[in-house]
């Protein structure tokens, strides 16, 4: 396939990998200094694999979502206040990795599929009202035939039940579809106070059979899992 500027989709050779960085990133102390860390990473990574970056809102998000609801906002307008933040968040990012990424923030599918054709770091934050990030970094590594989707977020994994409210949780190093769906089902961890993974995003990595990790968000963290160089964080199994 060519696209409009005479570049074939996979002329520089590389595997794609999708990377859902957690809002985390851009809401801690010293953000130029961490913000740079993970620009670098990237970089690093580029010479390899062609990343796909969608970036969380993290507190930001979550500061202007807390007082538009005080404010009697609706749920569709706190959807896309949480959108517009993991946006600039991603123009951040943009700005730290200077001429190795695609300038502008994509805001659908097919702006995503132009993007990655560039041969770029493609970066971008939400899409859709309604659809968490998890679910939209699943959907792009299904549209862009990603190698690997890496969900990195401020927990190991995935855990029998939520880390942050029983310190006896169990970290699951491998985990099925079915048996993410049954925590999820049974609101003890995914639907609870750290979010790692939801229905939509599942149901595309299955039918789809998108290698999945859940790990923490850490650049030597990503940077090992996309070399596949160990097993970090929580393995998702898809049955082919």
């Amino acid at each position: 396939m060519v696209s409009k500027t005479g570049r074939t989709i996979r002329d520089r050779g590389k595997m794609r990998v999708v990377i859902k960085l957690s809002g985390a990133v851009f809401s801690q102390g010293g953000q130029e200094n961490t913000i740079s860390e993970y620009a670098d990473m990237l970089t690093y990574v580029n010479k390899k694999f062609q990343p796909v970056v969608i970036t969380g809102g993290g507190k930001v998000a979550r500061h202007y979502i807390n007082l538009a609801r005080k404010l009697g906002s609706d749920e569709a307008t706190l959807d896309m206040l949480g959108i517009e933040v993991s946006r600039l968040n991603a123009k951040l990012l943009v700005i730290a990795l200077k001429d190795q990424a695609f300038p502008q923030i994509p805001t659908d599918l097919e702006k995503v599929a132009i993007a990655v054709d560039s041969g770029k770091i493609v970066v971008l934050g939400g899409l859709h009202p309604g659809q968490s990030t998890n679910g939209t970094s699943a959907l792009i590594a299904e549209k862009v035939k990603a190698s690997k989707f890496l969900n990195a977020t401020d927990v190991n994994g995935i855990y029998d039940s939520d880390p942050n409210t029983n310190k006896s949780a169990k970290l699951l190093k491998n985990a099925t579809v079915e048996e993410c769906m049954e925590i999820l089902r049974s609101g003890s961890s995914m639907a609870g106070t750290y979010d790692l993974m939801d229905i939509v995003a599942l149901k595309v990595i299955e039918r789809s059979h998108i290698p999945t990790a859940v790990l923490r968000c850490d650049v030597t963290n990503i940077k090992n899992a996309v070399e596949g160089k160990q097993s970090i964080g929580t393995q998702i199994i898809v049955p082919k």
